[in-house]
């Protein structure tokens, strides 16, 4: 980058982004699934020992952040592909709302 511009990567083909699209909101409805399940088990622990689990909720953590990076993604808010294209999201840090 000697000249000062800035280089961007060239725009993704759209049926090629529509095909992606597709994809992700099939996963996008299991990960969907999956966090219902979690709260499920999570209301129905802390209801027996009075406490929440800990793993469940980095586990529901990181699925609510992966459901916003799809959720980016399929409105074309970004052009970051989510996991399994990238890393999964962590849970070690706050949402806010």
């Amino acid at each position: 980058m000697s000249d000062g511009q800035l280089h961007l990567p060239p725009p993704r083909k759209l049926w090629v982004r529509a095909l992606l699209m597709i994809l992700l909101a099939a996963a996008f409805q299991l990960a969907a699934s999956v966090l219902l399940f979690v709260a499920v088990v999570q209301l129905v622990l802390a209801v027996s020992a009075d406490t929440p689990n800990a793993r469940l909720q980095a586990l529901g953590c990181s699925l609510g952040r992966y459901l916003a990076q799809v959720a980016a993604f399929e409105s074309f808010a970004s052009e970051e592909l989510p996991f399994p294209f990238s890393a999964w999201p962590p849970a070690d840090s706050q949402i806010s709302l």
